[in-house]
């Protein structure tokens, strides 16, 4: 599906004078660069209209669109109805995403509350099943993302997202490399840890995940319970040199998406640091 890798902005560049995802996708290839990622983490309010304008847009000018689904999510809420509100909201995603012509849903899958790390995985994975038989019954064919997550109460170690991926079609690991730094409490920052995810994705998910991967990168701060917040790649401890570095050793195409608080700029930073590399 990619050819080599596509670095772009979390949601609309800051200096867009319009603030339409239109007018994003557009300033985006002004900037040099070649990803934009919608951003709904309030809420799915794109129309399909809208959609399918950005879709022909992106498709004319060569920019490749993911998605973000909402913040507000948990697959492993107890209340029904907090449960069927997080499902709608992957699926609302996933609709107005292909229609908008992205490749990949990403999500922040669950909380682990009071139950178990297997507990919370099987209710998960039960979840998703659903969402991935209802998406494919309406013949929607997008990546279902669960993202690796910062923070110790959130449910996504990188163990749980490759196995989600190897139990389930259509669903593959969003890999936040600041989320995985933030989590273990600062390891996942040398060439030789990031090299190991890499070779993990590869060995049980197949070259197809590489091929097509869906990763965020900024800077992050982090205390003794995982993430506190994301920070500008220079005011960060992250090495994110040496992730772009392994990232080019292993081939890997699909998307990086800068979520710095600067995002264009880091964005823009990683690009030219990795061609250089």
């Amino acid at each position: 599906m990619f050819n080599k890798l596509h670095f772009g902005t979390a949601g609309i560049p800051l200096s867009t004078p319009r603030k339409t995802s239109a007018e994003g996708v557009k300033r985006v290839r002004e900037l040099g660069l070649e990803a934009m990622e919608l951003e709904f983490v309030r809420g799915v309010r794109m129309s399909r209209a809208s959609a399918s304008e950005i879709r022909a847009i992106a498709g004319e000018i060569g920019v490749v669109l993911t998605v973000h689904a909402p913040y507000y999510i948990n697959l492993n809420s107890r209340d029904q109805a907090k449960l069927r509100a997080s499902i709608d909201r992957i699926l609302d995603s996933a609709r107005i995403g292909s229609e908008a012509g992205a490749f990949s849903v990403v999500f922040h899958p669950a909380y682990y509350g009071s139950d178990t790390p297997q507990e919370t995985y099987n209710r998960v994975r039960d979840a998703l099943k659903y969402i991935i038989k209802t998406l494919r019954d309406e013949g929607i064919e997008i990546w279902i993302r669960p993202e690796t997550m910062g923070g110790l109460a959130e449910f996504g170690d990188l163990e749980e997202v490759i196995s989600l991926s190897e139990e389930l079609e259509m669903v593959l690991p969003a890999i936040d490399f600041a989320h995985l730094h933030a989590r273990s409490l600062g390891r996942y920052n040398t060439y030789e840890e990031i090299a190991g995810v890499l070779g993990e994705i590869e060995q049980r998910l197949g070259r197809e995940a590489l091929d097509s991967m869906h990763i965020h990168i900024s800077g992050i701060e982090y205390g003794k319970k995982g993430e506190i917040k994301h920070l500008n790649l220079e005011e960060s401890d992250l090495n994110y040199v040496e992730i772009l570095r392994a990232l080019k050793d292993f081939r890997v195409k699909g998307v990086v998406i800068s979520e710095s608080p600067n995002i264009e700029e880091d964005a823009i930073l990683m690009k030219k640091k990795y061609e250089s590399i």
